[in-house]
C-alpha cells in the first residue's frame, strides 16, 4: 500500500537514515524495489540521501534536514545519534554554522571576507619577506663554503706583510665571485684573511706594490759564473742523478768546494731543475694547525668519533663526543648506527642548547679531518653558530689529544662492558652513565684531581686552596716528615691546545749573551 511504501521510505530520511540493505532484511522488500521507491520520491522533492555511508557527498537538503533533526537533542542524545548514523558531531555543527551563514547579510559577509584577505596578504608578504631571508641566507652561506674551499691559503699575519700581484688578482677574483652569489664583502674578506678596506686599496691603487724600497745584492752572493759552474758539476754524467747532499760531499773528498748544500738546493730551484724523482711518493708538508689557549669554560672545545663494537662482527656504533678542553667536561654526546655531517652539526645544536651559549659567543672547535667533520652541513651550522674550526694535521692523532685522552679513559674504565653492545639503546644507556660518572664524579689527573664539573662551574679555585691549607697545617705539625715544599696544589689558568714550542729559559739567555 501507499502508507506502507512512505513509512518505508521515510525510514531512509533524516534523521533515521536507514540504508536500503538494513531495510531490505527488516521488511523483506528487494533492493532494486526500494531503490525504486527511493528515485520516485526523490523526483518528487522529498529529500532522501544517496549514499549513508558518504555524508561529505550529501546533498545541502540532506545536511539541513540533519541538522533541523538534531536542533532538539541534547549531548547525550546528539552523541548517540551521530555514532548510530556515522557522523561527527563536528560536521553537524559545520552544517548549522553554514546553513545560518546563508542568512547573514550580505554586506557583513563581504566584510569579512575583506578583513580575511587583507589579512591572508598581509601575511603572504610576511612569509615571502622571511623566505627571501632565508634564500640569502642559505646562498650566502654556500657562497662562503665555496670562498672557503677556493682559499689556497690565508692572506692575513703582521700589517705591512708583502702580497704579490699574483695572489692579489686571485683575491679580488675568488671575493667577487662569492659576493656575486650572495655573500658580504666583510664576510667574505674575512674568509681570505684581509680587511675590506685593504680590498678596497687593492681595487682603486692598483696591484703592484706601491712602497719605495732599495734593494742592496748581498756581498757574499754568487756570481753568475759560479751558479753556472755548480749547474753544470751537477748536470754531468757523474752526478746527474744525485741529490746535492750527496754531490757537496763527493766534491770535498776531490778536493772542491763549489757552495754549500743549501746553495746548491737554491741554485736548482731556481733553475726549474728541483723535483721529486723516484718511485716513492712525494714528501708532504705538513704544517702544525694553530694553537689556541682557554682560560675559562666554553672557549674552546674538542669533539671526536669513537666505534662501540655491536653484536654483529664487522658492525659499530658510532660516539659522537664533545668535550670542553679547559674543563675537560663532556658537554655533548650521541650514538648513531652511522657517521654523517648532519649528525654531527645536530649534536654541536644540542650541545650549545644545554650550555646556554649565547648565539655572539666566540667558540673554538677543533676535530680531525674526518668526513663528519668537514662536511658542508657540519660547516655551515658552524658558520652559523659563529663557531671557528680548527682541524688536525692529516694522519696525526697527538694534534687532538684531549679527545683521544677521553676516548682512553672511556674503554678503560673498569665499567666498560667485556661483551659487544647488543642494540643501540644499550650502548646510548652505557654512554649516558659514564658521562655522568665521569662529569661529576670523577676526579681527573690533568685537572689536580678535581672533577670536570667542579673546574667547569668554577670551584675548583676554592677546593684546591682548601688543600693547600690543610697540606700546610700537616707540615706545620710535623716538620720533620717534610724534605721539600707540600704538594703542588695551584690553579692552572691556562690550557692550551697544540701549544706552540717556546725556546727554554736557558736557551733565551744564551740567545741574549
Amino acid at each position: 500500500s501507499e502508507e506502507f511504501k512512505e513509512a518505508v521510505v521515510r525510514k531512509m530520511m533524516p534523521p533515521h537514515l536507514v540504508s536500503v540493505s538494513q531495510l531490505s532484511r527488516d521488511t523483506g522488500v528487494s533492493d532494486v524495489t526500494l531503490y525504486k521507491w527511493k528515485n520516485y520520491y526523490l523526483n518528487q522533492g522529498v529529500v532522501v540521501p544517496a549514499n549513508k555511508t558518504k555524508s561529505k557527498e550529501w546533498t545541502a537538503e540532506d545536511k539541513l534536514a540533519v541538522v533541523i533533526a538534531t536542533a532538539s537533542f541534547n549531548e547525550i542524545q546528539l552523541s548517540e545519534y551521530c555514532r548510530g548514523k556515522g557522523l561527527y558531531k563536528e560536521q553537524i555543527d559545520q552544517w548549522k554554522s553554514a546553513a545560518l551563514s546563508g542568512y547573514q547579510n550580505s554586506s557583513l559577509q563581504n566584510k569579512i571576507q575583506t578583513i580575511h584577505r587583507r589579512e591572508d596578504k598581509q601575511q603572504i608578504k610576511k612569509l615571502t619577506r622571511e623566505l627571501n631571508r632565508k634564500d640569502k641566507a642559505l646562498a650566502e652561506t654556500a657562497a662562503l663554503l665555496v670562498l672557503f674551499k677556493k682559499v689556497e691559503c690565508h692572506l692575513g699575519g703582521k700589517r705591512g706583510r708583502l702580497v704579490s700581484s699574483e695572489r692579489r688578482q686571485v683575491a679580488i677574483k675568488i671575493i667577487s665571485l662569492a659576493m656575486l652569489h650572495g655573500a658580504r664583502q666583510h664576510l667574505a674578506c674575512e674568509i681570505v684573511g684581509i680587511t675590506s678596506r685593504t680590498l678596497q686599496n687593492w681595487r682603486v691603487r692598483g696591484l703592484a706594490d706601491q712602497r719605495q724600497t732599495t734593494k742592496n745584492a748581498p756581498v757574499n752572493k754568487l756570481s753568475k759564473k759560479e751558479r753556472d759552474d755548480i749547474l753544470a758539476v751537477c748536470n754531468t754524467e757523474e752526478f746527474r742523478n744525485q741529490p746535492p747532499k750527496q754531490i757537496v760531499p763527493a766534491l770535498a773528498d776531490k778536493g772542491v768546494f763549489l757552495a754549500s748544500e743549501s746553495s746548491f738546493y737554491r741554485i736548482l730551484r731556481q733553475e726549474n731543475q728541483l723535483h721529486h724523482r723516484g718511485h716513492s711518493a712525494k714528501p708532504m708538508a705538513k704544517m702544525k694547525p694553530r694553537s689556541y689557549a682557554a682560560t675559562g669554560s666554553n672557549q674552546v672545545w674538542s669533539w671526536d668519533i669513537t666505534y662501540l663494537a655491536s653484536a654483529v662482527r664487522g658492525q659499530f656504533y658510532y660516539l659522537y663526543l664533545f668535550m670542553d678542553i679547559y674543563s675537560r667536561k663532556v658537554v655533548g654526546w650521541e650514538v648513531y648506527v652511522n657517521e654523517s655531517s648532519e649528525q654531527a652539526a645536530d649534536v654541536l645544536r644540542k650541545a650549545r642548547f644545554a650550555e646556554a651559549l649565547p648565539l655572539n659567543h666566540e667558540l673554538v672547535l677543533h676535530s680531525d679531518n674526518g668526513s663528519p667533520m668537514k662536511g658542508a652541513t657540519m660547516l655551515a651550522t658552524m658558520h652559523k653558530m659563529g663557531v671557528i674550526p680548527s682541524f688536525s694535521r692529516p694522519a696525526v692523532s697527538n694534534d687532538n689529544p684531549f679527545s683521544e685522552a677521553l676516548f682512553k679513559t672511556l674503554k678503560y674504565v673498569p665499567a666498560y662492558p667485556t661483551q659487544p653492545f647488543e642494540t643501540l639503546d644499550s650502548a646510548r644507556r652505557w654512554v649516558a652513565s659514564f658521562c655522568s660518572w665521569y662529569n661529576k664524579l670523577h676526579r681527573h689527573s690533568g685537572l689536580k684531581f678535581v672533577t670536570p664539573e667542579q673546574r667547569h662551574d668554577g670551584i675548583d679555585i676554592a677546593i684546591l686552596e682548601y688543600r693547600k691549607r690543610v697540606y700546610k697545617e700537616a707540615k706545620k705539625r710535623h716538620p720533620e716528615r717534610w724534605s721539600g715544599n707540600i704538594r703542588n696544589w695551584d690553579h692552572k689558568a691556562t690550557v692550551e691546545l697544540n701549544p706552540i714550542n717556546r725556546p727554554s729559559r736557558s736557551t733565551e739567555m744564551q740567545m741574549a749573551a
